[in-house]
């Protein structure tokens, strides 16, 4: 009895005999005492199997040491520490599910990998693009390299670090559950970023537009900014600085937190302002000449001082 086949059908069980089975290893402590010659077993046993893809099971600490390349590694259950290597790739890299150090390391992008789930350094790398990451668990710093483009990065967990940084834009960044620091840096949009869960510092920045920027768990320090408009923002939870910026209108925004600071602006109506935890200083604005401090009490809850 003949079996008959197409081609389509006859290249697929080639390619299922072909495919490489994925090896599983555990973490170097298993092999060897000293990482390197741990390293250098489990190369040699890849090796005898072809070069298939391969996973860690625990950690990878490879820090200091002369690895140039990962191979087909494709994950790292837990931290994978390459601290001043000589590492430019990550290769089919795709998970860590530990913390992922590349500080003072000559890597320009991260490849195919696609999320952190602790924190990722960066700091004093060459690194110029992210590639494919689309998260990371906790801190992610990128402060004093030559970032230019965040790629598809959607979230950070921790605090973000863009300081003295080349970046232009936060591309596809949505969420900061920490602080997000990018002062030195040519910014002047927050893009699609919705929430920051820490403080945010844009005094003396070129920021001009807040963006989709929804909420700020901590401080938002906007002093001698050249902000004109604050967009969707809705709420501050600590102390909000607008002191010396042109912003005429608070829109959107509905609470804060902590102190709200107006003062030198040409503020000229609270939006729909509704409460202020702190004080609220309205000293040298149209509105400090427009009404009285029981007038503005009436429009907006303020549980601390008005200064008019």
């Amino acid at each position: 009895m003949k079996i008959l086949v197409t081609e389509s059908q006859y290249r697929k069980i080639l390619g299922e005999e072909k495919e490489q089975k994925i090896l599983k290893f555990p973490s170097l402590e298993f092999f060897d005492e000293d990482p390197w010659e741990a390293w250098k077993i489990i190369q040699k046993i890849i090796e005898k199997k072809g070069y298939p893809p391969y996973t860690i099971d625990g950690d990878l600490d490879l820090i200091n040491t002369p690895i140039e390349s990962l191979g087909n590694l494709t994950s790292v259950d837990g931290d994978l520490d390459l601290h001043e290597t000589p590492i430019e790739s990550l290769g089919n890299l795709q998970t860590v599910g530990g913390y992922l150090d590349l500080q003072e390391t000559p890597i320009s992008s991260l490849g195919n990998l696609q999320s952190v789930g602790k924190f990722l350094w960066l700091s004093r790398s060459s690194i110029k693009s992210l590639g494919n990451l689309q998260s990371v668990g906790g801190d992610l710093s990128l402060g004093n390299t030559p970032i230019e483009f965040l790629g598809n990065l959607q979230s950070v967990g921790g605090d973000l670090s863009l300081r003295r940084t080349p970046l232009e834009s936060l591309g596809n960044l949505q969420s900061v559950g920490g602080n997000l620091d990018f002062l030195e840096t040519p910014i002047t949009s927050l893009g699609n970023l919705q929430t920051v869960g820490g403080d945010l510092f844009l005094a003396a920045t070129p920021i001009e537009s807040l963006g989709n920027l929804k909420s700020v768990g901590g401080d938002l320090g906007l002093r001698f900014s050249r902000i004109e408009s604050l967009g969707n923002l809705q709420s501050v939870d600590g102390n909000l600085n607008l002191s010396n910026t042109p912003i005429k209108s608070l829109e959107n925004l509905q609470s804060v937190g902590g102190f709200l600071s107006l003062r030198y602006t040409p503020i000229e109506s609270l939006g729909n302002l509704q409460s202020v935890v702190g004080a609220l200083d309205l000293r040298v604005t149209p509105i400090s000449k427009k009404y009285t401090e029981g007038q503005i009490r009436q429009m907006v809850d303020v549980k601390g001082d008005i200064y008019l």
